[in-house]
């Protein structure tokens, strides 16, 4: 498997550690239990992760022809992966609606990737796209491994079925093409672009699914996800990064929207999932500026910094930042564009070389 500067060994999943830690202290043991559990397979999954960098990934069979290669597979609640296959490509929908679902946000990703930016699957050489839903019991969580996408059902307390949010699954899929690209290092600020541009990717999945302009979109991550219970939208907004949920067993949303409130701690990788709501707001700011389609423009020079090459592994939010200004240019001239990407950057306080 090759990625640009090296394979970095990453394991991404949608909810953050930080949420998990929380539901796990809960007095309720029906609350606190699926969370514990699900922190102990995230730990050993992420074990395993690492293991595949050092050993070798499997040889897997691509065919650059722009048509996607979906398989669905199903872990009838446990933990051997892939598990049984139950969908391939071009097989008629079954009754499994989790099954369903993950099919077509597998196409939905592989069509917006092709048609907005004429890239051909995750690697852009026709990668096959494969995932596996019912994964364990009362599982909270989704993941990208390296090689697929893995879904819980979640616990029906706290957590629905993680295949209900279209963005959910492009989020995941995202850091696919995260690493076969600029392969961020997940750790710090690079950690934070790394995941803002899953839920850059993912909300502009989203939004071409339902065919939102930037206006109309609700910029929330993970809508559908919370059980009723939850007081609580999504996971993240980045409309308004902060407000996503406020509930007495999840705790208060984090996420800070500018510099002012930048976190430092030592958990979540450096807090990657806290400090990823500055660059999503930057994008939400450039985006509604420019009005349309996201994917289209912001979308556009976002995608063109990723993809570009110049984008560094340890690359902080400014060194992000800059070449966002710099592609706006090279792709738009000194228009409109260029002038929506770097106000965005000036009011979340980063500023640009």
């Amino acid at each position: 498997m090759t990625t640009h500067g090296g394979f970095e060994p990453v394991f991404c999943t949608i909810v953050p550690p930080h949420v998990l830690d929380k539901l796990a202290q809960a007095e309720d043991s029906s609350l606190a239990g699926p969370a514990r559990r699900t922190l102990q397979r995230d730990a050993f999954e992420r074990t395993q992760r690492r293991l595949t960098t050092v050993i070798g990934a499997s040889a897997v069979t691509a065919v650059a022809d722009g048509k996607p290669q979906r398989t669905i597979h199903d872990a009838r609640h446990g933990t051997d992966l892939p598990g049984h296959k139950v969908r391939g490509e071009g097989d008629k929908p079954g009754k499994d609606a989790t099954v369903n679902r993950a099919y077509a946000g597998l196409g939905a990703t592989f069509e917006l990737f092709l048609q907005a930016y004429q890239r051909d699957s995750i690697d852009g050489a026709g990668l096959p796209l494969n995932a596996t839903v019912h994964y364990d019991r009362d599982y909270n969580n989704a993941f990208w491994n390296g090689e697929q996408m893995v879904f819980g059902d979640g616990d029906g307390e706290i957590f629905l079925d993680f295949t209900i949010p279209i963005d959910v699954i492009g989020h995941e899929l995202a850091h696919g093409v995260t690493q076969y690209t600029a392969n961020l290092t997940y750790f710090g600020q690079p950690g934070a672009l790394n995941e803002s541009l899953s839920d850059v990717f993912g909300a502009l999945i989203k939004q071409y699914t339902l065919g939102q302009t930037a206006t109309e979109a609700d910029w929330l991550i993970g809508a559908g996800l919370l059980a009723p219970r939850v007081t609580g939208t999504a996971l993240r907004s980045m409309k308004e990064p902060g407000t996503a949920y406020d509930d007495d067993v999840l705790g208060k949303d984090p996420q800070p929207a500018t510099m002012d409130d930048f976190v430092r701690t030592g958990r979540d990788n450096g807090g990657v999932h806290i400090n990823s709501g500055i660059p999503n707001h930057a994008f939400y700011l450039a985006a509604t500026a420019l009005g349309g389609h996201a994917w289209e423009r912001a979308g556009q020079v976002w995608y063109d910094v990723l993809t570009g090459g110049e984008l560094k592994q340890q690359a902080m939010f400014v060194d992000f930042a800059t070449l966002t200004v710099k592609a706006a240019r090279e792709r738009f001239g000194d228009g409109e564009e260029l002038d929506a990407v770097s106000k965005a950057w000036e009011q979340v306080g980063v500023r640009t070389l």
